[in-house]
């Protein structure tokens, strides 16, 4: 459902059409905390509603929808509080609902298939999601806290020589080894039956997949530009 051409997302856009027309904005909203109830809203309605940019709101939606921008776009400062908030909300996602749920899926196969490689396959998943994990503690512990305090103007001596430059060093596309994950499933392992699980199990990864990847898009694209924008002026 991800692959189609989809509509650019603009202020009069209905949310309803939006989302008939692509079902991975229902996560997306979920990430920005709105919920699915938007009656006959725009876009810029639904964000007046909710409190959030709606340039935005927008941008992401685009993201979501296929369309990367052309140029760099500089929110307002204070927007960088929405976007960390949503980033936050995906990692809370990830960990407590799509990690778990996955690796059911994968203990159950491997349960019903003993004599497969299955076993392999739930191992490489586990060290996955660990190196996962430990980019968002450094996100959650050392990035995020660092855009909030630029925001605020507030000095900290530990932070003192980091930057929105280091962060984007630092940062990696941690949604890559999933296809490792995912032709091991599809080329590698012989598995007899158990087709709803073995769906469930290929649909939950390419939601992670795609979700990964716009996340990766969101800090590229919106946060480090701002970060780097504020840090001028700040430093100006």
């Amino acid at each position: 459902m991800y692959y189609f051409q989809k509509t650019k997302v603009n202020p009069n856009s209905k949310m309803t059409h939006l989302i008939e027309e692509n079902s991975a904005l229902l996560l997306m909203m979920q990430h920005f905390e709105i919920d699915f109830k938007v009656g006959d809203l725009t876009v810029s309605q639904m964000c007046d509603e909710n409190q959030i940019g709606v340039e935005l709101f927008i941008t992401v939606a685009n993201l979501y929808n296929g369309f990367r921008p052309k140029k760099v776009t500089i929110f307002p400062e204070q927007d960088i509080l929405q976007i960390i908030r949503f980033l936050k909300n995906s990692h809370q996602y990830y960990q407590f609902y799509t990690y778990p749920q996955i690796s059911t899926y994968i203990h159950y196969l491997q349960e019903n298939h003993p004599e497969t490689e299955l076993v392999l396959l739930e191992n490489f998943f586990d060290e996955y999601f660990s190196e996962v994990l430990e980019h968002f503690d450094y996100e959650d512990n050392v990035a995020f806290p660092y855009f909030i305090k630029l925001l605020q103007g507030d000095k900290d001596p530990e932070t003192e020589f980091y930057s929105a430059k280091e962060y984007s060093d630092h940062h990696t596309d941690i949604e890559l080894k999933l296809k490792d994950l995912k032709n091991l499933l599809m080329k590698y392992i012989s598995i007899e039956g158990d087709l709803i699980v073995r769906r469930k199990l290929f649909l939950e990864l390419f939601e992670l997949e795609y979700d990964l990847f716009i996340h990766s898009l969101i800090e590229e694209t919106i946060l480090i530009p701002l970060g780097q924008s504020i840090e001028k002026e700040k430093h100006a």
